[in-house]
């Protein structure tokens, strides 16, 4: 008579993930996925500037990219954590774009000409404040 054959039980120095079962794979990350997240939210935060908005908004999109593409390929987890952190990166540039586009188009206008010749004919500092109020009617016009 032959013994039963039992499963064999992993010594106890094994551990759970003893020989038999081979070692855990350590913990991936995607750290192009987490800056594209936290640059996105920075570039909305602080898109009426052109650092926040252009630089951290146009560094968070390519690195919300280059995550996605290494989640796509199997090399890293969090895809949707890249995809948020490259569409908030698109958000805070376009709100950039759009205030630069704003402040140029108002320092080239007529009414900040005049605005800067009152504040070189202003003498004292009530005709500056005219000159200012003046600037700020006009200007909405």
């Amino acid at each position: 008579m032959s013994m039963p054959s039992y499963p064999q039980q992993p010594n106890a120095d094994q551990g759970q993930y003893g020989a038999q079962y081979g070692a855990p794979e350590p913990a991936r990350s995607n750290g192009f996925a987490v800056t594209a997240l936290v640059l996105g939210l920075l570039a909305c935060l602080f898109f009426w500037t052109v650092v926040g908005g252009l630089l951290l908004g146009l560094l968070a999109l390519v690195f919300g990219i280059l995550g996605a593409l290494r989640a796509r390929q199997g090399q890293a987890p969090r895809k949707g954590m890249a995809i948020a952190g490259a569409v908030l990166g698109a958000l805070g540039l376009i709100g950039s774009v759009i205030v630069l586009i704003i402040g140029i188009s108002v320092f080239n206008s007529d009414s900040y000409k005049d605005f800067e010749n009152c504040m070189e004919r202003a003498q004292t500092k009530s005709a500056e404040d005219r000159c200012a109020e003046d600037f700020g009617e006009n200007l909405f016009k």
